[in-house]
């Protein structure tokens, strides 16, 4: 073997090092600018990025369907009563602060009757149109907002007579007035959604 053919062979292993070195060096600089998505957590900067959407349907079974229309219906009756709730139970507890020192039966039937006359005015349009069913959530919430049932604040304000007659008409309508409110198990339901709603519009009971 000549010596040019020698000193060819001890050269390209050389340049075939030095082409690799060099195309791994720009593999390395490419990646080093690769461009990501980011958050900031606590003056950190976090890569991150965006997985593709993934669309996954099936058939709802009955009972679902059956116990999110329930849900929604009762959500929907607490969104329009909790207002009305919240008024009344205000008026009501303003009332009974007023009444607390009051013996005379005149004056106690003057106060009562004077805020009365508020609430129909505000409500009594408004509550016509309310369904049996938001009429029993109301009750509910009514006995949230001032800690006890609508047939004791009628017997209360009004007396036996009036309480014992409008307890018939519930009943007639499937309803009672002296049912109470159990935010831990039974009425659960109306208390995750009243708090919910609470925080929508940023009030506390």
């Amino acid at each position: 073997m000549s010596k040019k053919f020698e000193i060819l062979f001890s050269l390209v292993p050389a340049v075939f090092l030095l082409f690799l070195s060099q195309n791994l060096q720009a593999q390395a600089h490419s990646n080093d600018t690769l461009k990501v998505y980011a958050f900031i957590v606590d003056g950190d900067t976090i890569p991150g990025g965006r997985m593709l959407d993934v669309n996954v349907r099936t058939v709802m079974l009955e009972k679902w369907r059956n116990y999110w229309a329930e849900w929604s219906r009762l959500r929907n009756a607490v969104y329009v009563t909790y207002p009305y709730a919240k008024a009344a139970g205000k008026v009501m507890n303003e009332v009974n602060a007023m009444l607390v020192n009051v013996t005379d039966k005149d004056e106690r039937r003057r106060i009562i009757k004077s805020r009365e006359k508020e609430l129909k005015r505000e409500f009594a349009d408004k509550l016509t149109n309310l369904s049996v069913y938001q009429g029993k959530v109301l009750m509910k919430l009514i006995y949230r907002e001032t800690g006890n049932n609508c047939y004791n604040l009628i017997h209360e304000y009004k007396g036996g007579f009036t309480a014992g007659f409008w307890q018939t008409v519930a009943i007639l309508f499937g309803s009672n007035l002296k049912q109470n409110y159990d935010p831990i198990d039974k009425d659960r339901a109306i208390e995750i959604i009243v708090q919910d709603v609470e925080r929508m519009y940023g009030q506390r009971s």
